[in-house]
């Protein structure tokens, strides 16, 4: 809860950061003021996107009682769209893998689909930073030796998700992300843990 806590304080103050910017005025070709900056100004490209993220996860699973070849790290995938509400906050719909761990003989891997609320601010002319917090819908599946002691099967449920991270404009619809997220999924045995990722993507506006 404290993690969270901070990513409500930072979108917070990412918002307040970014209200002068949307208080600014517009200035003509003589350099008279000619009225408030239209809505949405600093979001070139268009309101709504997509976007891939490819990076690495980490699971914080138990490997069991056994010297087995046991992971904690894969590749993980993210494709997401989403939508500004105003200038400084969003909504996000995206499906991740977590990919695939070898765990005591069998494996465990995790996938879902996550609901996110985002908020957006203007560091720079092509720097921004975001912040999120949400829920993912997760299921996870489990197999292993029976020598292992870990329960396997599969299990799925809601879990917070929240994450941070910055973009970068190349053009006014295209940008590059850098971006670090955590999970909860449900794992068979009733554990709920965190999956983490750091990742970099592509995200097109529209």
């Amino acid at each position: 809860m404290v993690v969270l806590r901070t990513l409500l304080w930072l979108l917070f103050i990412a918002s307040a950061l970014a209200a002068p910017v949307a208080a600014q005025v517009a200035v003509g070709p003589d350099g008279t003021a000619v009225g408030p900056a239209p809505r949405g100004a600093w979001l070139p490209g268009g309101r709504s996107y997509l976007g891939l993220n490819l990076g690495r996860s980490r699971y914080n699973i138990s490997c069991g009682t056994t010297a087995l070849l046991c992971d904690d790290s894969e590749r993980s995938v993210q494709l997401y769209t989403g939508t500004m509400i105003g200038n400084f906050w969003g909504v996000e719909l995206g499906y991740l893998n977590m990919g695939r761990i070898a765990r005591a003989g069998g494996e465990t891997r995790s996938q879902g689909l996550n609901l996110s609320l985002v908020g957006k601010t203007q560091l720079t002319p092509s720097l921004r930073l975001f912040g999120k917090v949400g829920t993912t819908y997760g299921r996870s599946e489990t197999s292993a030796l029976a020598a292992s002691s870990i329960v396997t099967g599969s299990e799925q449920g809601f879990g917070l998700s929240y994450g941070a991270g910055v973009s970068f404009d190349f053009t006014p619809r295209l940008s590059a992300t850098l971006e670090w997220d955590s999970n909860d999924f449900r794992f068979p045995g009733g554990a709920r843990d965190p999956v983490r990722s750091t990742s970099l993507g592509l995200q097109f506006r529209y």
